[in-house]
């Protein structure tokens, strides 16, 4: 019986309401509905690798039209890969770098876009602080390759946002994108990439901060440079290895999991030599699953660490169990 209905009848008496009061009963009243709040966590994530620390990072995220970007494939193809993981054109896609904390040196991969592709990126520098590290603090960077999406977080302006870290990049890729003579024969669209890089690394040239290497390098005690030219001259993966354990941490071997795991020939617009970087990417896949290591790739969906196996004429992608760290 409703409380009006009780109340006409004479059941509830003044008495027994006020009872409920005493007892505090809440009272039946209309609350308006709470804002939304529309943002989310700090974007990082730490496992550990052995003894080292690993840190995902992200700098955000940009919605890509993959249908007119991905080559060696058809706009058809891309929608049906896509549909099959639930998602659409324009894709949006993570923006990642890792930390790893060696217990002697704090390393960071890649940098994030920083403020050349947009308000949507640019968060490296906030989740690094989240996450409990100032850039004060890093020690090196070691950068895939020079594309802007992986050093543009190096600046802010014209300052360098990492003061006190030395910058190690494959020769081949310093020796590309820093130099004036591609630049001035590059084609019109092509000319601010060279530019953005040349601004990009002038204040750690300026310093005697950057130092190039050539080809697989140990660059300090657990973690080794590993040629994967195809992408760009110079394109690089870092291997990460401690107490038996490994990490690859891949660049840009590739872009879309929806589409490049099950198809590794799909190759994309941005690559300079798309069948080296297809090649590269096939070998990496194969070597992943084969020995069962953990990767993490600047363009997965954050956190962008997980597993690769075999699966049909392709591969697929297991992401990384969440796991607290004690």
């Amino acid at each position: 019986m409703q409380l009006k209905s009780l109340l006409r009848s004479g059941l509830f008496s003044s008495s027994i309401l006020a009872g409920i009061a005493v007892f505090g009963i809440p009272a039946i009243s209309a609350h308006a509905a709470a804002p939304m709040v529309k943002t989310s966590a700090p974007g990082f994530y730490r496992t550990m690798l052995g003894d080292f620390e690993v840190t995902a990072l992200s700098d955000g995220t940009v919605p890509l039209p993959v249908d007119k970007l991905l080559t060696n494939t058809t706009p058809e193809k891309v929608g049906k890969a896509l549909a099959k993981y639930h998602q659409q054109t324009p894709v949006v896609t993570s923006f990642n770098a890792f930390l790893i904390n060696t217990g002697s040196k704090l390393i960071l991969i890649d940098s994030g876009a920083g403020a050349f592709f947009g308000p949507t990126t640019g968060k490296l520098q906030a989740n690094l602080k989240a996450s409990g590290y100032l850039p004060e603090q890093v020690d090196e960077i070691y950068i895939t390759h020079m594309h802007t999406d992986h050093i543009g977080g190096l600046v802010d302006g014209d300052k360098a946002v990492f003061p006190n870290a030395t910058i190690r990049i494959d020769q081949h890729d310093t020796d590309y994108w820093l130099s004036q003579a591609n630049l001035d024969k590059a084609k019109a669209d092509a000319k601010g990439s060279f530019e953005k890089a040349i601004a990009i690394l002038k204040p750690y040239v300026q310093a005697g901060k950057l130092k190039a290497f050539e080809g697989d390098t140990e660059l300090v005690p657990g973690i080794r440079a590993v040629v994967a030219h195809g992408h760009t001259p110079g394109h690089s993966t870092y291997k990460v290895e401690s107490k038996g354990q490994t990490l690859m941490l891949w660049g840009d071997l590739m872009h879309v999991a929806a589409v490049q795991f099950d198809d590794p020939t799909v190759t994309i617009q941005f690559d300079s030599d798309s069948k080296a970087a297809y090649a590269q990417r096939q070998k990496a896949y194969a070597d992943a699953a084969q020995q069962g290591y953990l990767v993490g790739a600047a363009h997965l969906a954050f956190p962008a660490l997980g597993y690769v196996r075999k699966e049909g004429k392709g591969y697929a992608w297991t992401p990384l169990n969440y796991a607290p760290l004690p």
